[in-house]
């Protein structure tokens, strides 16, 4: 490996892992799309009343004064399935909490089955449109069809309605006990022949990582419209406040593991019309919380969507359409060259995982064997260019030195000097680079995937979580000083090569301490499995040498 590729692949990965350590993103989405809005008044985090895009329609006839409050008890349905636990409030309908089974808070001051929503939500409470007033039900008593629910095989229907003097609202939630991923449909009586029904989704998810501070740093708002944009919660001021133009596909509030989603159903029916955003009182930049309200035409009173509140599997959204599983957004500023090659390896890394039975720290080292196996052949023609391109060495700084005055036969007599020998000067340097693509999207991967989450290998407590002990990163250092070390063995002497050996590998395990302990795996892996293509070249390269003539 000569020393601009060394310094290639060094500078590639300063600029792709170190911002992402200590400047987190914050994309911001672009201004409201140019359609009609009007303005309507919507609940927010504080209760105070703040405007709300939503698409214009003819306003429907005015409410009836509403009823006094009733003063109900608050009662919880619970809806269970193997995969979880959804508790609905008779208070507004709102979800009350959701226990997902198949998972464990890791979270300092808590333990057991990971509850996802806090006692304070209000998501997925609603309110209505009529003419310029909006009426909130998320203080409305709802009588549930049932106290409890369990979702049987082919499924089951929960049923809400809640009445005040000629207002209704029924809804009806429709669940499969193997998805996370449930229908509502909603009718609304005494509203007019048309309506326009708000969602909302806040405060926030708890916090259930044991790094809280990295789980911070991935909360924000997902949209999808014609393409998908992520409103970070931290780049949010106190009660500020963010208008998102729809139409929308979906709209999530998601942590680095988690999420809860509204999403339009399969059927022809009207998407999200836009979406606001405000965020928490006196949070500012360690903001973790924010109030959104979604915007849903309800033509004929009536209105229907889907929810998914549950984990960030891959395959799980995937399933679900709307390309959904981009709810996850790889990448950032790298993101159409990264996200095809972390959308692949994930896969790869699933289905081995499934198919060989192993754990997901034997499928890394096997990955990384399986990638130096099928990049060997290119990596040995690059390797093999760079031999001859060191072989022309003294012929092309000979050419160099005579026609230093004059750059265009300077330019053609290293042409002819390249063709003459079959040396391209590009050779031994793109075909080392092929493995970065990969090295970057894991990077994604084990920082966004849920399928590592928690996963121990050895004496590794957590793939996803850095090596506690920092054994790993030093393994890491030093095979990779071991593969520089090699790779320059029968070479000549090149002091700034030898420095770049020295210095790069200690840089680099100082980068890599506090990222994941499956990416340094990996990592670790790919150098020791190219440790013999290396030696192999070193042996090529000093019998080349000694078979040489000696030069005048």
């Amino acid at each position: 490996m000569d020393r601009r590729t060394v310094l290639a692949i060094g500078l590639m990965l300063i600029v792709a892992l170190l911002p992402s350590i200590l400047f987190p993103p914050t994309p911001t989405p672009g201004p409201p799309a140019g359609a009609d809005t009007v303005t309507a008044a919507v609940p927010t985090a504080d209760s105070a009343i703040a405007p709300s895009p939503v698409p214009a329609a003819a306003p429907p006839p005015p409410a009836p004064a509403a009823a006094p409050r009733e003063a109900a008890p608050e009662a919880v349905v619970t809806v269970s399935s193997p995969l979880y636990e959804y508790g609905f409030s008779t208070t507004g309908a709102r979800l009350a909490r959701a226990s997902l089974l198949e998972y464990r808070t890791f979270a300092t001051d808590s333990a057991g089955v990971l509850q996802l929503i806090p006692s304070d939500s209000r998501f997925f409470t609603y309110a209505v449109v009529v003419g310029s007033d909006t009426v909130s039900f998320a203080d409305w008593r709802f009588e549930p069809s049932d106290s409890s629910v369990t979702v049987p095989a082919d499924g089951a229907t929960l049923e809400m309605v809640g009445r005040r003097g000629r207002l209704e609202i029924r809804l009806r939630y429709r669940f499969r006990p193997d998805e996370y991923h449930f229908r509502v449909e909603g009718e609304l009586g005494g509203v007019g022949p048309s309506g326009l029904v708000l969602v909302s989704l806040g405060p926030q998810l708890a916090e259930v990582e044991a790094d809280s501070e990295e789980d911070a740093r991935a909360r924000g708002i997902i949209t999808k419209a014609a393409k998908t944009q992520n409103l970070a919660i931290r780049s949010l001021d106190p009660l500020e406040r963010r208008e998102l133009g729809g139409p929308f596909e979906w709209v999530a509030w998601k942590s680095k593991y988690f999420l809860a989603a509204v999403l339009t159903t399969d059927q022809d029916v009207p998407r999200f019309g836009g979406a606001v955003v405000v965020g928490a009182p006196g949070e500012g930049k360690d903001a973790t919380a924010a109030d959104v309200v979604v915007s849903l035409p309800a033509p004929a009173g009536q209105f229907e969507h889907s929810v998914y509140v549950g984990p960030q599997e891959f395959r799980r959204l995937a399933r679900i359409g709307h390309d959904f599983e981009d709810v996850n957004p790889y990448g950032w500023i790298f993101r159409p060259i990264i996200r095809p090659f972390a959308n692949l390896i994930v896969r790869v890394l699933l289905w081995m995982h499934e198919t060989l039975s192993l754990g997901y720290g034997w499928v890394l080292i096997l990955f990384g064997l399986a990638v130096r196996v099928v990049l060997w052949p290119l990596n040995q023609k690059a390797m093999r260019s760079s031999m001859a391109m060191q072989a022309i060495q003294p012929q092309l700084k000979a050419i160099q030195e005579r026609y230093k005055q004059e750059p265009q036969r300077l330019q053609q007599e290293m042409m002819k000097l390249y063709k003459e020998h079959k040396v391209n000067p590009l050779g031994g340097c793109l075909p080392m680079l092929l493995p970065m693509p990969v090295l970057f999207a894991l990077f994604f991967v084990f920082r966004e995937t849920i399928e590592f989450r928690g996963v121990p290998f050895l004496w590794l407590p957590d793939l996803s979580r850095h090596d506690p002990i920092y054994i790993i990163p030093i393994v890491m250092g030093l095979s990779m000083f071991a593969v520089m070390r090699i790779g320059q063995a029968g070479m000549a002497a090149n002091p700034q090569a030898k420095m770049m050996m020295y210095m790069m590998p200690p840089f680099l395990t100082f980068i890599f301490l506090r990222l994941s302990s499956g990416l340094n795996l990996y990592y670790a892996v790919s150098n020791i499995a190219s440790i013999p293509q290396q030696w192999l070249i070193a042996r090529e390269r000093d019998r080349r040498g000694k078979a040489a003539p000696p030069s005048d």
